[in-house]
């Protein structure tokens, strides 16, 4: 079973704080997601392989230790965007690969718009997005990522619903959720609450 992961941590709290209020400029909302997404790249990596290799000092070879499998960072377009720079900047080896969905606002099912991956797959795989609000778009993106041949996948987000969680942990069962928080719950337009509003509009100054 995959486990649910939300941060608790002071620093996590104090950049949430600012992410959440409406009157934060675009350009201070953008350095919080980044920061906020390094914290959680920092625990969702806790557990990747390493493999030793020789390193020359100054002075001596010594013993170290890199990452021993190939890493693909999946933001769903376009928020996911905001998040994947901080995390790639801190593992510059990782790949980005991209897929992007937009919310029917009708039926809040997601409709996917873009696909972009490429043979051999790699072993892992981190799916990020801002916002895990009722997880079709978290749930659509995995697929993806498993039916391209990833065989270990992580969802990474900055706020989460409880019923995004149940849906994704449902469906993929054998997926870790790494989030800063989980909120109480969706509205009747399936926004999170108390949320932040839409981040990739957020993000990206579209209001």
């Amino acid at each position: 079973m995959g486990k649910i992961i939300e941060l608790k941590h002071p620093l996590v709290s104090h950049h949430m704080a600012t992410l959440r209020d409406k009157s934060t400029e675009p350009h201070l909302f953008r350095e919080q997601v980044r920061r906020l997404s390094l914290l959680l790249a920092y625990e969702a990596t806790a557990q990747l392989p390493l493999k030793p290799i020789a390193v020359q000092t100054p002075l001596t070879t010594t013993e170290c230790m890199e990452l021993a499998c190939r890493l693909a960072l999946v933001p769903i377009l376009r928020a996911g965007l905001g998040m994947s720079g901080a995390i790639h900047d801190l593992i510059p080896q990782s790949e980005v690969w991209h897929l992007g969905f937009y919310r029917d606002e009708s039926t809040h099912q997601p409709v996917e718009y873009y696909q972009k991956f490429s043979d051999p797959p790699p072993d892992q795989a981190f799916i990020i997005d801002p916002m895990l609000a009722t997880g079709g778009s978290a749930v659509e993106g995995i697929n993806r990522v498993k039916e391209w041949g990833v065989k270990t996948c992580s969802m990474l987000c900055i706020i989460a619903s409880p019923e995004g969680i149940e849906n994704v942990s449902t469906a993929h069962p054998d997926v870790d959720v790494f989030t800063c928080a989980i909120d109480d719950g969706l509205n009747e337009s399936a926004y999170i609450v108390p949320g932040l509003g839409d981040a990739g509009d957020r993000i990206f100054n579209t209001l």
